[in-house]
């Protein structure tokens, strides 16, 4: 990831889904986190350089889009301290994310609240919020992956996927967590969760994992 605009800071989960619903009408790639404060917040883009992102960011104020904003520098990710901190530091970094999801009723690419949100977007947020670029959908996701195919070779941090449709593509995405479970948008309308991969259910729809480091 470049750099990256945050905008908002609300204690409504509600309030951060309108605010980013607005950014994506606008054709600004847009997503809402939990952050460590526990309020709301919205990044969005990816901007080369900091003076295209403030550009940016000033002209959605100026407009009245967004009041204050934060600019987010690649060296904050956990991705630019991998080569300094190991492997590992980032997949417990990408484990620590989608824990803060748990629970949360998770919007991604629909147009109202009521239309709930989908597993590839959350998968992808996670990553980005760690300065790792995935494509939007889970098909895209597991193309771009590298093998692992059985799951006692999985490691924190990788992308399980499923087919959950009665056909042989994939249809869903989680992140690994370890120990066989893995979080998940299991559905519309409901909110984040942990499930086991030895659930007979997601057992019977397993297509393997994918690591992207």
């Amino acid at each position: 990831m470049g750099y990256t605009i945050q905008a908002g800071a609300f204690a409504n989960v509600e309030n951060a889904a309108r605010l980013t619903i607005l950014l994506r009408q606008r054709g600004l790639d847009s997503t809402y986190f939990k952050a460590a404060d526990g309020l709301y917040k919205v990044r969005f883009g990816n901007y080369s350089s900091k003076e295209t992102a403030v550009k940016m960011a000033l002209s959605l104020k100026d407009r009245g889009v967004i009041e204050e904003y934060y600019i987010v520098f690649p060296e904050e990710y956990a991705a630019a301290k991998q080569k300094q901190l190991g492997s590992d530091y980032i997949r417990d970094s990408l484990v620590r994310t989608a824990h803060d999801f748990i629970g949360v009723p998770y919007l991604w690419g629909g147009t109202s609240l009521e239309r709930g949100f989908d597993c590839s977007g959350l998968t992808m947020t996670v990553y980005q919020l760690n300065g790792l670029n995935l494509p939007r959908s889970s098909i895209m996701q597991f193309d771009v992956g590298s093998p692992v195919e059985n799951i006692e070779d999985l490691k924190k941090g990788d992308l399980v996927f499923f087919a959950l449709n009665k056909k042989s593509k994939v249809s869903h995405v989680g992140v690994y967590i370890g120990e066989g479970d893995f979080i998940h948008a299991s559905s519309e309308g409901k909110a984040i969760r942990i499930d086991s991969l030895y659930t007979p259910y997601y057992a019977k729809g397993y297509l393997g994992g994918r690591s992207y480091f």
